[in-house]
Protein backbone atom coordinates (compact mmCIF):
# COMPACT_ATOMS: atom_id res chain seq x y z
CA UNK A 1 0.00 0.00 0.00
CA UNK A 2 2.58 2.15 0.62
CA UNK A 3 4.12 1.88 -2.99
CA UNK A 4 0.64 2.73 -4.00
CA UNK A 5 0.47 5.93 -1.56
CA UNK A 6 3.95 7.44 -3.22
CA UNK A 7 2.49 6.86 -7.07
CA UNK A 8 0.02 9.08 -6.14
CA UNK A 9 1.66 11.30 -4.05
CA UNK A 10 3.99 11.97 -7.05
CA UNK A 11 1.36 12.08 -9.30
CA UNK A 12 -1.81 12.96 -7.70
CA UNK A 13 -2.81 13.04 -11.95
CA UNK A 14 -2.02 9.62 -12.42
CA UNK A 15 -4.68 7.86 -14.43
CA UNK A 16 -3.63 4.28 -13.96
CA UNK A 17 -1.10 2.42 -11.81
CA UNK A 18 1.09 0.98 -14.69
CA UNK A 19 1.61 4.46 -15.92
CA UNK A 20 4.02 4.91 -12.78
CA UNK A 21 7.06 3.72 -13.44
CA UNK A 22 8.17 1.39 -9.99
CA UNK A 23 4.53 -0.17 -11.17
CA UNK A 24 5.40 -0.47 -14.56
CA UNK A 25 8.65 -1.93 -14.16
CA UNK A 26 7.18 -4.28 -11.43
CA UNK A 27 5.01 -5.89 -13.70
CA UNK A 28 6.42 -5.85 -16.88
CA UNK A 29 9.20 -7.98 -14.55
CA UNK A 30 6.47 -10.26 -13.35
CA UNK A 31 4.44 -11.07 -16.48
CA UNK A 32 6.40 -13.74 -17.98
CA UNK A 33 5.67 -15.89 -14.37
CA UNK A 34 2.17 -14.40 -14.22
CA UNK A 35 1.07 -15.66 -17.60
CA UNK A 36 2.74 -19.29 -17.24
CA UNK A 37 0.67 -19.22 -13.72
CA UNK A 38 -2.24 -19.01 -15.90
CA UNK A 39 -1.37 -21.46 -18.46
CA UNK A 40 -1.15 -23.93 -15.96
CA UNK A 41 -4.68 -22.96 -14.38
CA UNK A 42 -5.70 -23.35 -18.05
CA UNK A 43 -3.95 -26.51 -18.86
CA UNK A 44 -5.34 -28.18 -15.38
CA UNK A 45 -9.21 -26.64 -15.68
CA UNK A 46 -8.79 -24.17 -12.44
CA UNK A 47 -10.97 -21.26 -12.83
CA UNK A 48 -9.42 -18.16 -12.05
CA UNK A 49 -11.36 -15.45 -13.54
CA UNK A 50 -9.41 -12.38 -11.63
CA UNK A 51 -6.06 -12.93 -12.15
CA UNK A 52 -6.87 -14.07 -15.71
CA UNK A 53 -8.92 -10.88 -16.54
CA UNK A 54 -6.48 -8.72 -14.79
CA UNK A 55 -3.07 -10.51 -17.61
CA UNK A 56 -5.97 -9.56 -20.53
CA UNK A 57 -6.34 -6.06 -19.05
CA UNK A 58 -2.60 -5.20 -19.05
CA UNK A 59 -2.21 -6.81 -22.54
CA UNK A 60 -5.13 -4.44 -23.62
CA UNK A 61 -4.03 -1.67 -22.14
CA UNK A 62 -0.27 -1.89 -23.62
CA UNK A 63 -1.34 -2.51 -27.00
CA UNK A 64 -1.50 0.30 -29.56
CA UNK A 65 -3.66 -1.65 -32.02
CA UNK A 66 -5.92 -4.75 -30.77
CA UNK A 67 -8.04 -7.31 -32.81
CA UNK A 68 -11.28 -5.78 -30.85
CA UNK A 69 -10.92 -2.65 -33.62
CA UNK A 70 -12.78 -4.80 -36.38
CA UNK A 71 -15.93 -4.59 -34.05
CA UNK A 72 -16.20 -1.04 -35.24
CA UNK A 73 -16.26 -2.44 -39.20
CA UNK A 74 -18.88 -5.07 -37.99
CA UNK A 75 -20.74 -2.19 -35.94
CA UNK A 76 -20.70 0.01 -39.07
CA UNK A 77 -21.72 -2.76 -41.38
CA UNK A 78 -24.93 -4.20 -39.56
CA UNK A 79 -26.12 -0.46 -38.30
CA UNK A 80 -24.11 2.07 -39.70
CA UNK A 81 -22.86 3.07 -36.51
CA UNK A 82 -19.37 4.66 -38.23
CA UNK A 83 -15.64 4.13 -37.03
CA UNK A 84 -12.20 5.63 -36.71
CA UNK A 85 -9.38 5.44 -38.61
CA UNK A 86 -5.72 4.49 -37.62
CA UNK A 87 -4.50 7.13 -40.45
CA UNK A 88 -6.44 9.77 -39.69
CA UNK A 89 -7.02 12.33 -36.93
CA UNK A 90 -8.78 11.22 -33.70
CA UNK A 91 -12.61 12.10 -33.84
CA UNK A 92 -12.97 11.65 -37.61
CA UNK A 93 -15.37 9.07 -38.26
CA UNK A 94 -16.27 7.65 -41.39
CA UNK A 95 -19.11 5.47 -42.30
CA UNK A 96 -18.82 2.65 -45.65
CA UNK A 97 -21.55 1.34 -47.77
CA UNK A 98 -20.53 -2.26 -47.32
CA UNK A 99 -23.19 -3.52 -49.53
CA UNK A 100 -23.78 -0.96 -52.01
CA UNK A 101 -27.57 -0.37 -50.72
CA UNK A 102 -29.17 1.74 -48.99
CA UNK A 103 -28.87 5.12 -47.61
CA UNK A 104 -26.13 7.48 -45.98
CA UNK A 105 -24.49 8.01 -42.56
CA UNK A 106 -23.49 10.92 -40.81
CA UNK A 107 -21.05 11.31 -38.21
CA UNK A 108 -21.08 14.93 -37.68
CA UNK A 109 -23.31 14.93 -34.66
CA UNK A 110 -19.84 12.41 -32.67
CA UNK A 111 -17.39 14.43 -30.38
CA UNK A 112 -14.89 12.49 -28.75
Amino acid sequence: MGDIKKAFTKNPNLVNLLLDPFFFRAVKKSQFAWRRVVRAAVDLGIPMPAICSALTYYDGYRAERLPANLLQAQRDYFGAHTYERVDKPRGEFFHTNWTGRGGTTSASTYVV
